[in-house]
């Protein structure tokens, strides 16, 4: 059960930094979800650069130590992530682009947001029914 689990948190782990670098532009569709991703991009960039564990990360080990297994050597991003799935000599490219990625996410959900329209001064417009 507890590889199962570990394999779940994993799972989760991949799905939360997906949301992290593309999160952004769900709030094209619906304006107010930025504030969520704002929470989840601020923690995604306080656990990479402070020593503060990442909860996944932290269950996951915990899992892993249920069957036995040590903690993930060097944690989540360097387990499963550089040199696995983006070679290390692209990691600063990758991180720039993720930069760019969540800037233009944010600037579109900015353009798209609701917006009250703007009465003349001295208007005393009421809205028809």
């Amino acid at each position: 059960m507890a590889g199962f689990l570990a394999d779940v948190t994993v799972f989760v782990h991949f799905t939360a930094l997906l949301y992290i670098g593309l999160g952004g532009f769900l709030a094209w569709r619906w304006p107010r979800s930025i504030f969520v991703h704002m929470f989840f991009a601020a923690w995604g960039v306080i656990v990479n650069v402070t020593p503060i564990a990442c909860p996944l990360t932290a269950l996951e080990n915990w899992f892993r130590g249920m069957q036995g297994l040590g903690p993930l050597p060097g944690g989540f991003n360097e387990y499963y992530i550089y040199g696995q799935i983006i070679p290390r000599v692209l990691l600063p490219v990758v991180g720039a682009g993720a930069i760019v990625v969540v800037v233009v996410s944010y600037v579109g959900a900015w353009k798209r947001w609701p917006r009250s329209p703007v009465q003349p001064s001295g208007s005393s417009a009421s809205p028809s029914a």
